[in-house]
């Protein structure tokens, strides 16, 4: 339960708290569908059609199918773990890290702390390269529309990611961030927004019988495409579906809205099955009509890759709902981050005036409460996060790198390896052995994602001077 300095908490009624004493949650199964649908409708949905055109339709859908079968059996397995040791009447885990801590101890807590914080971190950089893409998406929009298709519309987008680093710098300073609910609620609302007008577009040249051939097996090995760039293509491109489908890291902050009867993981497993089933159809739509609307021409971000150049008000309309969607979204994925950190400093300096002690700022009738650790840490993190985007501001290698670090720790190997703690299954058992061979297959499929987005960096960054990339 919250409890707000200075006020006295009256005493509730034993009926109204769950097991653990707090309030009773009141969430249900549709309730954790539409988070779940929310949480994966992100920027990443933009980057299937390239994707796919990477793959081709039948490895495309087959891909992305897969995934989401493997999606829908691993995260019913993390839904069983919500509570330890038994699933229906044990300890509730909060987090995704204290369940690996209850299930698998102390190392394992650790790397998975590794995977899950560092994931984070990479996706506020990740966020920063899409915010500035879109917002020179929305000037080159009009420019185009004043000039012509044929004019020369490229502008740096170094200004934009350090406008955007500001912002956030400011955003990051308000230390009870989760209570801005409206913004959340404005950025889920604008995802969908942006995810409909691109594959509605898409649809449009499609309909109009102007899309571009496609392929059974994907872009095609030519004199613009070699053996090699094609396999490092695909391997980003499982790396960009892997991304699409992860939200591991808020599972269990989805669990804990359901409320106890019938048990959690039983809610928890049908919106799993419900919520990726509505993903899945959304990722096949994106796409799909992406493919089909630009063929072997499809560029990393149907939005800001002018596929689309009329109307121009809509393709300018589609990227503010990104700018939107990032501007929350980046906070989300700090916040946790932010409080790690400054948990830790004041565990290993409780009597320390520059980490805890807060100053009040008055600024007419609002009182601000200003911390100095707050304020040079997390500033610090922002500025850095931003040069990192500026330096490598390559939107669909990135994102696959994010997929790659995040697919198989956090959606298959830990899952598996609570599994077989939890139901205590046998070494070299037959279920052992399948669980074994689906945790290494995915594995080989996160080194590749890794190593084929690296490469991709590498090669644009010896492409493009350092802080001089213009889109």
């Amino acid at each position: 339960m919250d409890i707000e300095a200075g006020k006295d908490i009256p005493s509730r009624d034993p009926a109204e708290l769950d097991d653990d004493g707090r309030v009773k949650r009141t969430g249900n199964v549709f309730i954790a569908t539409t988070h779940i649908v929310t949480v994966v409708v992100g920027a990443g949905v933009l980057a299937l059609a390239w994707a796919m055109a990477q793959l081709g339709w039948i490895a495309g859908i087959a891909v992305m199918v897969l995934f989401a079968c493997i999606s829908v059996y691993t995260y019913n397995l993390i839904a069983d773990c919500y509570r330890y040791p038994d699933p229906v009447s044990g300890k509730r885990n909060y987090t995704y890290m204290q369940a690996v801590d209850a299930y698998l101890g102390g190392k394992m807590h650790v790397f998975c702390g590794s995977v899950l914080y560092g994931k984070l971190a990479g996706v506020t950089v990740g966020y920063t390269i899409t915010s500035s893409i879109s917002l020179v998406a929305i000037k080159k929009a009009i420019c185009f529309h004043k000039k012509g298709h044929a004019a020369y519309c490229k502008f740096s987008n170094n200004p934009y990611m350090i406008g955007f680093g500001i912002f956030q710098i400011l955003l990051s300073q308000i230390p009870n961030f989760h209570k801005l609910t409206w913004l959340s609620t404005i950025a889920a609302a604008t995802s969908f927004g942006y995810a409909f007008i691109g594959s509605g577009l898409s649809l449009a040249v499609v309909v109009s019988g102007k899309g571009e051939a496609t392929s059974i097996f994907g872009n095609k090995v030519g004199p613009d495409l070699s053996e090699a760039d094609k396999v490092w293509k695909v391997f980003s491109a499982l790396g960009n579906i892997a991304l699409a489908c992860s939200f591991a890291t808020v599972i269990y902050d989805i669990m804990d809205t359901l409320k106890s009867y019938p048990p959690e993981n039983k809610q928890m497993k049908k919106a799993n099955v419900l919520g990726i089933t509505a993903m899945t159809i959304l990722f096949l739509l994106c796409g799909g009509l992406g493919y089909a609307a630009f063929g072997h021409d499809t560029p990393g971000n149907i939005l800001t890759g002018f596929g689309f150049y009329e109307p121009f008000w809509l393709v300018a309309l589609g990227n503010v709902f990104i700018v939107i969607h990032m501007v929350g979204a980046y906070q989300v994925m700090a916040q946790p981050l932010f409080r790690v950190i400054e948990m830790g400093a004041n565990m290993a300096w409780p009597r320390s005036d520059f980490i805890n002690k807060g100053y009040p700022i008055k600024m007419g009738s609002l009182t601000f409460n200003i911390n100095l650790f707050r304020l040079i840490w997390r500033s610090m993190y922002v500025v850095v996060a931003t040069v990192i985007a500026m330096a490598m501001p390559f939107f669909n290698e990135f994102l696959a790198l994010l997929g790659a670090i995040g697919f198989w720790p956090l959606i298959v190997f830990f899952p598996v390896q609570m599994h077989i703690a939890q139901k205590q299954v046998k070494r070299l058992s037959l279920k052992w052995c399948c669980l074994q061979i689906l945790s290494f297959s995915c594995f080989l499929v996160t080194v590749s994602a890794a190593v084929g987005s690296i490469r991709g960096i590498s090669k644009n960054i010896k492409k493009y001077k350092l802080f001089m990339y213009k889109q």
